[in-house]
């Protein structure tokens, strides 16, 4: 749902340490990551990871979220982390945040991955809402007590698949 007076998404890889050290503060101080226990310090060595893509978003001239993105491993096109600002939540920003990240993974994966803690519906619905299929649950993965749900969305199988590079080279 967005609103008519919401500027649109604006999505550009992480640029600054002051950008990585806001998100690191948004990601700590919000729900799932106060339950998961995800202090600054571990916010910020995630954000801040050579392995990962770190994406800000923005609506207008406000900073609205963050995006995490691990694209090798056993898991490539893990969608690894959305964080939406407390006064940018529930403007739609979200999707328009994940359709962000699912047309970056599908560039070099048919499969984008993400976990969901149990305690996060409103993620959860989202991901649903999206056409995400549970594949699986992790029991006492990250914390005791709660379970982080696996969701798997995809355009095809990995035999059939060609990265959007080698498609250009092709044509």
């Amino acid at each position: 749902m967005t609103d008519r007076m919401t500027p649109p998404l604006q999505v550009r890889p992480l640029a600054t340490p002051h950008e990585a050290e806001w998100c690191a503060t948004l990601m700590a101080g919000s729900k799932p990551w106060l339950t998961l226990r995800r202090t600054f310090e571990a916010s910020l060595r995630l954000i801040q990871d050579p392995t990962r893509e770190v994406y800000l978003a923005k609506s207008g001239t406000e900073r609205a979220g963050f995006l995490i993105l691990s694209l090798a491993g056993p898991l490539p096109g893990y969608l690894q982390t959305i964080c939406i600002a407390p006064d940018s939540r529930r403007k739609g920003l979200g999707s328009q945040l994940l359709a962000f990240a699912e047309a970056r993974i599908f560039q070099v994966s048919p499969n984008v991955f993400l976990c969901v803690s149990s305690f996060n519906p409103e993620a959860r619905r989202l991901y649903e809402r999206s056409r995400y299929v549970l594949v699986g649950e992790l029991r006492d993965f990250l914390v005791p007590g709660h379970c982080e749900l696996l969701f798997r969305k995809s355009l095809g199988a990995w035999s059939e698949f060609v990265p959007s590079n080698e498609r250009a080279r092709e044509e």
